[in-house]
């Protein structure tokens, strides 16, 4: 038997809570991975509160993040002892996923936890960290170099927000955050954020172009906000959209893409190719100030999970949450 977080739906209604779950419940898999740590994403937040359409398989284990070392193995990558983590492929949704103290997986989709890291520090980065270094790595492929200007972050107080402005400002680049919460405004020049903008001024329906800024940006937001920084990016300008906090549409026009030549890239973190996960790793290894991380993420208990995703869901969740499955 070992802890997890169950997530039911029945005709008494849907509900995540901690339970004792058998061995024999686990998925098929060839790896079995003995959780240290995993995390709170928002997806994990909309799959445990249930405010999202997530979970397609009931029950579900949560947990889009997983850092561990491995119980059995059948996959010739992997042997017992093996410090390994797991970001995205849909656990969680379709595979149970790491908000447990174990965890039978694909080798396929894991990869070996970084030296530099400590599984703690791992899941701190976590999917959302991973997915602000594949932002970081399009703004390099498109040439948006440090002297080309400034790089707008949304949602810069969120996971992706934080680890990109953290990394970018490392990397040289001047950076400046999008937030809604006026308070987080000293936490987000610790990280490296040069200016903070209220995202009441990318919130609302803009024009098809405004004034040229941006050379480069991160957004985690979508709707109007995804429209606004791409009508306020200069020529050649690159936006890299990897979120939709703020809604799925995109109520925008071609103007910046025809007249400007602004490029939208799109980056997916879930079903991302492995060789591209592995430079996005070692890429963290040398680019993000580990010491940043003790600002960016705090731990909770299994226990606590389920009260703080109904907070992040309510905005009131700085970062990262770590959470150990274990206490």
């Amino acid at each position: 038997m070992f802890k997890g977080i169950l997530i039911e739906k029945d005709e008494a209604g849907y509900r995540a809570s901690v339970q004792d779950i058998d061995d024999s419940q686990l998925p098929e898999g060839d790896v079995t991975v003995r959780v240290s740590h995993s995390s709170l994403n928002y997806k994990d937040g909309l799959a445990i509160t249930g405010k999202g359409p997530v979970v397609r398989k009931f029950p579900m284990v949560p947990g889009i993040d997983i850092a561990g070392v491995v119980e059995a193995s059948d996959n010739p990558d992997y042997q017992a002892g093996d410090r390994v983590l797991l970001n995205g492929w849909g656990v969680g949704e379709t595979h149970w996923g790491g908000l447990a103290q174990k965890a039978r997986l694909k080798g396929d989709w894991l990869v070996p936890l970084p030296a530099a890291f400590t599984p703690q520090q791992a899941v701190a980065i976590g999917t959302a960290g991973y997915t602000a270094m594949l932002c970081v790595l399009a703004l390099e492929k498109h040439g948006v170099k440090p002297a080309d200007g400034e790089i707008v972050v949304t949602g810069a107080a969120g996971g992706v927000g934080s680890v990109a402005i953290a990394v970018l400002a490392k990397l040289g680049y001047t950076v400046v955050a999008v937030s809604g919460r006026p308070a987080e405004a000293d936490y987000l020049k610790q990280l490296g954020a040069a200016e903070i903008i209220d995202r009441s001024q990318f919130a609302a329906p803009g024009k098809p172009l405004a004034r040229e800024r941006w050379a480069g940006a991160v957004d985690v937001v979508g709707s109007h906000t995804l429209a606004n920084v791409c009508a306020s990016m200069k020529y050649r300008g690159v936006v890299t959209a990897c979120g939709l906090a703020g809604g799925m549409d995109l109520p925008a026009t071609v103007a910046p893409f025809i007249l400007r030549g602004v490029t939208l890239v799109g980056i997916d973190s879930v079903m991302c190719p492995r060789p591209e996960r592995l430079v996005a790793w070692q890429r963290l290894a040398a680019d993000l100030d580990v010491a940043k991380l003790g600002l960016i993420s705090h731990e909770v208990s299994l226990a606590e999970a389920v009260p703080t995703a109904a907070q992040l869901m309510d905005g009131q969740v700085r970062g990262r949450v770590v959470v150990d499955v274990n206490r």
